[in-house]
């Protein structure tokens, strides 16, 4: 089993720091209140086309692209990336509730075909019924978990080509059909801590998803998972979701994670908290319990920091440390049965690098996935050197001018 690799584009802004804050100071409610912050990135088409661009170059799979509020539209945002790249692919995050499954399944189908097969699926339930009332939906929390295995049953149902039925307590679908399924069939990520979402994934998701606990407690969902899944007759992937912060030594990375730290003064902490507080994600209450709103101890385990988690919701904690290390402690999920790790970092774009040329070589030297093949490759040797090696280059001499 291989290691997956992929990153994330920060589609609701990015910048060097943890606080979301990239345009209003109060949410992006009201848009009379424009306070610049420094170091702040718009979530422009340019900007997160760089990013695409040096994941894919980078060796990363795929890109997440997150789904809600504060963020550009998920599908329309990847589909114009696809043009802008070749051979990445895009984890599309969607909220189930808020869209037809028959619609979802031709747009997934429609995708596939401009993108040539580079679609993935990340399904959403969703944990906060704030945000989830704001699109139209008013079920409780273990209500949208039944309609979302609903939902799934359906979507896998029409994309077979031939006319689906279904009857069920939240859609009624007769003769539903994709017409031209997509082809490959998008995989399908799905996220959960709760007893309502267990067993939706164990009969739907490909890959499941958890953000990055400690390892004991991820191999504790891990089994759990698996076990519901084989009720099932099925075997289920598995995924973690983390921040990284690598660096050439592991006393850069820690200062990184350091001044980080310094930015949040404590009624930000304070605010994010209370209102992370009142999510009803059990994983997000998951989150929040390893640290407990407290910056004392935030290595929660070996190179695992939960500064993140302080005021940012969802994935709340970060590897930190030398390439080396981080290697090791994906190593060490992935002897638990982690094959996807979807990573981030601020910002976006510089860590990607970091990652991407100090972690992957570390990765496939230890025989967990394939080096990145160098864009010099096959390029004739210039004085007996290769291309790709230092000095391969002829030397530019000054011509007197």
């Amino acid at each position: 089993m291989s290691v997956h690799l992929h990153w994330f584009l920060p589609t609701g802004g990015d910048g060097r720091t943890l606080v979301d804050r990239h345009a209003y100071t109060d949410g992006g409610i009201r848009r009379d209140r424009i306070t610049p912050v420094s170091g702040v990135r718009a979530p422009d088409i340019e900007y997160l086309a760089q990013i695409a661009k040096a994941a894919e170059q980078l060796g990363f799979e795929a890109v997440l692209t997150p789904t809600g509020t504060w963020c550009e539209d998920a599908w329309l945002t990847t589909a114009a990336l696809t043009q802008v790249t070749e051979r990445l692919k895009f984890l599309v995050a969607f909220r189930p509730g808020v869209i037809s499954p028959v619609l979802a399944a031709q747009m997934a189908a429609t995708y596939q075909r401009i993108s040539r097969g580079r679609l993935l699926l990340n399904v959403v339930t969703g944990g906060d019924s704030t945000e989830q009332k704001r699109f139209g939906d008013h079920l409780d929390h273990d209500r949208r978990y039944a309609r979302t295995d609903e939902f799934l049953q359906v979507v896998r149902g029409v994309w077979g080509g031939a006319p689906f039925d279904f009857h069920g307590e939240h859609y009624q679908v007769e003769g539903g059909l994709t017409a031209l399924p997509p082809d490959p069939l998008p995989e399908i990520f799905f996220g959960g801590s709760s007893a309502a979402a267990g067993p939706v994934a164990a009969r739907n998701a490909d890959v499941y998803l958890t953000w990055g606990e400690p390892p004991e407690q991820v191999k504790q969902k891990v089994d759990w998972i698996r076990g519901l899944a084989e009720r099932e007759g099925r075997t289920v992937r598995f995924g973690i979701r983390l921040h990284t912060i690598s660096r050439d030594s592991s006393k850069e990375a820690w200062a990184t994670a350091g001044r980080l730290l310094d930015d949040l003064d404590p009624e930000t902490v304070a605010a994010a908290q209370q209102a992370l507080g009142k999510s009803e994600s059990v994983g997000q209450q998951r989150m929040l319990a390893l640290h407990g709103g407290s910056r004392d101890k935030l290595e929660i385990s070996p190179n695992l920091w939960a500064g993140v988690g302080l005021v940012r919701g969802g994935a709340g904690t970060a590897l930190v440390g030398s390439h080396a290390e981080v290697a090791d402690r994906i190593e060490e999920y992935h002897a638990l049965g982690i094959e996807h790790f979807v990573l981030s970092g601020y910002p976006h774009l510089e860590e990607a690098y970091w990652f991407g040329e100090g972690v992957r070589p570390e990765l496939a030297a230890r025989g967990l996935l394939a080096a990145v093949p160098s864009p010099l490759e096959g390029v004739p040797a210039v004085n007996g050197r290769p291309a790709s090696a230092p000095g391969g280059a002829p030397l530019l001499v000054a011509g007197g001018r």
